[in-house]
Formats: structure tokens, C-alpha cells, sequence
């Protein structure tokens, strides 16, 4: 028996739910109906839940909690498996994620609700609807109270079309999958590669080297400061809005992802802003090391001006700007550690400046940064491709499942 009732939007004379794309053998088929989550699911209360202490790095069953990460540890705790009326979906509360779960796992701590759609509502189909219709993250506050008020759009279970749609959008979810994998794979790649590209510690030699450098000797320590200027970031007064808005890029470890390039900022300069800044020259190396996120690296496409979090290193005409990207990123980790634990971790410029690394000679360097940018832009590239796929889907599902306006609560 499919869940039935009458679509809220078919009521008062008003027209009725559907999709802007459907499928063709579902265009003669009557309107969606509309209902509250609370009344399409039921939530699960598992016979026993894990600490974060009791995660295990292998183990028989996964561990699903509230984190971004679909697996988050692994146990062999048979009393605590889920493994009845699976598939499920499992909501964090304080996250706002949603996975669709179709095998045996545990619950791990607390911050999650277990949800199974009532008869006449496809499991895979309501994860669809609920990834279409968001719950925002707000704070600390717990979400599912404001899940279950959400109305989602449906049709009729027994005409096919929720499975339909599902089968659609899963095939889609296969492809962003396979992509990811992809891009996952080409970053693995460059780790190792740079591992073998670079000395390893206590070492004053890659263990491979090209060809032609073959015999060339050690490689020379030199402090980050010899590689260039270091510049530490400043911020223009936010009190005077004639110095934002204009066409300046002013980066700070927000606009820093895992891409090499920084071209587009959230916030901008304008050119009376940018005569406040210490101007940073294109194709410098941008390196935070204030805050919780010390060591993430970038280079500037063009002119810009950082933050105070973030020390440039403006190379010289002595070293390659593509290799000393490189060198701090595969010294990041260490660099990261010389803040040592402190409410605000902190690298002042001074510090950072004295690092020593190892270099070669500037057409080795060259030749490294070559093979490495190669690299780079084919996983730039990759990564497009997957974050085409994940716009697509967007907006596939946006014409999938009919919109609906709600009151704000």
C-alpha cells in the first residue's frame, strides 16, 4: 500500500505539483503529493551506540557518525550492527549531512538520526528529495527538529516514477563518484612523486632524480628568506568602504583550497585599499601561518594583497617560483609544527623566514617545477570536470522534484 493523500498544492484550485523535467512515460500521470518529513519516516534507535574511543582503524563492520566522511571508523562489535530494514538514511544534527546507507554498520556517538522511509516511499527516492530541499547549518542547534517540518514532494510509489528518478540520479552519483576517485588517485600521485623528487629527512638527495642531473651533487640548505622577500599580509581599516569592492584580489585561508591557484577572492580591494596593503607580485608563494589551518599553501595568478595570516614569498631571480611552491608544500607539515600549541598557533615572519630547505641548482629546480605543474594542472583540470558533474546534478534534481514554497518558521 502506497502512502496516499491529496497534494497540498492541488488544493484551492491551484495547480497541480510537478516537475519541470519528466520522465516521458510519466507525463499523462496526475501531480506529486506534498507532506511533512515527520510523516514519511520513521527513525531507528539503535540497540547500543560507540564512543569516538572505541573507533578502530580496520575492523568488520563501518562506523557511520555525523562527520563529513561517509565511514568514520570501523568496529567488530556484533551487538551494535545495524543490519535490518537497510537501506537507511542517516541525518548529523549538527552538520546537516545526509548518506544514504544500504549495508550493515554502527551508529557511532551521538549527533545523528537514523531515518527509514514509511511503506510507499522509496529510501533512495528520499534521499534524493531531502539532498534537493537542504537544511541549513546554523551553529550548534540541532537540526532534525526543522527536518521533520520540511514538506518534501513525492508521487505515487506505485507508478515507478520515484524509482525512476532515483535509478536517474544514482547513475549520476556513480560518474561524481568515479570522478572523485580520479582526482583522489592524481593527488596521491603527486604526493608520492614529490617524496621521491625531494631528499627525505636526514638526506641531502632526491632518490630520483632526471636524467640529466644525475651526478649532480648535493643539494644546498638554504633558509626561506634567501628564496626572496617575505612580505607578512595587512588588512586595509573595514571601517572605510571605499578601500573594498574593487577589482583587487585580497587573499586570506578562506579563498586557499586544495588547487595551486588563488585568481578570484571572496573580498576585494580597491586601488586606494591596495596603496594600504603590502602589494604582493604575481605568481608569489601564499603561506598561512596564523590560525588552525598553518600550512596551506597557494600561488597568486595575478597582483594582490593578503591578510596578516598569511606570509608571501616573493622569489628572486635565483630561484624557480614553481619549485618553491613546491618545496614549502612538501614542507608544510613540518613548517605547521613550529607553532607549537597555543590557543592561536602563530609562525611569525621572522621564524618562518629562518626554515631551511634544501635546494638544487635554479635549472634543476626548473625542471622539477615543470614535471610537478604538469601535474598539477591535470588534477586542475580533473577537478573541473568533477565539479561540472556536481553542478549538473544540482540542477537535474532542481527540475527533478517539483519546488515548493514554505513559511518560514
Amino acid at each position: 500500500m502506497s502512502i496516499k493523500g491529496k497534494s497540498s498544492g492541488a488544493t484551492g484550485g491551484e495547480a497541480e505539483l510537478t516537475p519541470k523535467l519528466r520522465f516521458p512515460e510519466f507525463q499523462e500521470v496526475t501531480g506529486w503529493d506534498s507532506r511533512k518529513v515527520d510523516d514519511l519516516v520513521n527513525t531507528v534507535t539503535p540497540f547500543k551506540k560507540l564512543q569516538t574511543s572505541d573507533y578502530k582503524p580496520a575492523g568488520k563492520f563501518p562506523i557511520i557518525d555525523q562527520s563529513p566522511d561517509f565511514i568514520c571508523g570501523w568496529t567488530d562489535d556484533e551487538e551494535a550492527v545495524i543490519e535490518k530494514g537497510l537501506p537507511v538514511i542517516v541525518f548529523g544534527d549538527h552538520t546537516c549531512t545526509l548518506k544514504f546507507v544500504d549495508r550493515p554498520f554502527v551508529q557511532g556517538a551521538d549527533g545523528i538520526k537514523i531515518i527509514r522511509p514509511k511503506r510507499g516511499i522509496d529510501a533512495r527516492f528520499l534521499f534524493c528529495a531531502l539532498e534537493a530541499a537542504p537544511v541549513k547549518q546554523e551553529g550548534y542547534k540541532r537540526h532534525f527538529s526543522i527536518l521533520k517540518e520540511k514538506k518534501l514532494t513525492f508521487p505515487d510509489f506505485d507508478t515507478g516514477e520515484q524509482q525512476k528518478i532515483a535509478n536517474c540520479l544514482g547513475s549520476v552519483d556513480e560518474l561524481i563518484a568515479a570522478q572523485a576517485r580520479k582526482v583522489e588517485a592524481l593527488r596521491s600521485h603527486k604526493k608520492g612523486l614529490m617524496q621521491r623528487l625531494f631528499p627525505q629527512e636526514g638526506e641531502t638527495q632526491p632518490r630520483r632524480r632526471f636524467p640529466e642531473f644525475e651526478g649532480a651533487g648535493e643539494w644546498e640548505e638554504k633558509p626561506i628568506g634567501d628564496f626572496g622577500q617575505v612580505v607578512t599580509g595587512s588588512t586595509p581599516s573595514t571601517a572605510d568602504p571605499t578601500l573594498y569592492g574593487g577589482g583587487i584580489p585580497f587573499v586570506s585561508p578562506a579563498d586557499i583550497s586544495e588547487l595551486r591557484y588563488v585568481d578570484e577572492t571572496k573580498t576585494t580591494l580597491t586601488a586606494a585599499g591596495y596603496e594600504k596593503t603590502r602589494p604582493i607580485k604575481a605568481r608569489s608563494v601564499l603561506f598561512v601561518c596564523i590560525g588552525s589551518t598553518i600550512g596551506k599553501i597557494a600561488q597568486n595568478v595575478r597582483h594582490c594583497a593578503t591578510n596578516q595570516q598569511i606570509n608571501a614569498v616573493i622569489p628572486n631571480a635565483k630561484h624557480s617560483d614553481g619549485f618553491v611552491y613546491f618545496a614549502l608544500s612538501n614542507a608544510s607539515e613540518r613548517i605547521a609544527l613550529l607553532a607549537g600549541r597555543q590557543a592561536v598557533p602563530i609562525i611569525n615572519k621572522s621564524l618562518f623566514s629562518s626554515v631551511r630547505l634544501l635546494v638544487p641548482s635554479l635549472p634543476e629546480q626548473k625542471r622539477i617545477a615543470d614535471c610537478l605543474t604538469s601535474l598539477d594542472d591535470l588534477i586542475a583540470a580533473e577537478s573541473q570536470k568533477l565539479g561540472t558533474l556536481k553542478t549538473h546534478k544540482r540542477s537535474l534534481m532542481q527540475q527533478l522534484f517539483p519546488q515548493i514554497e514554505e513559511d518560514d518558521a
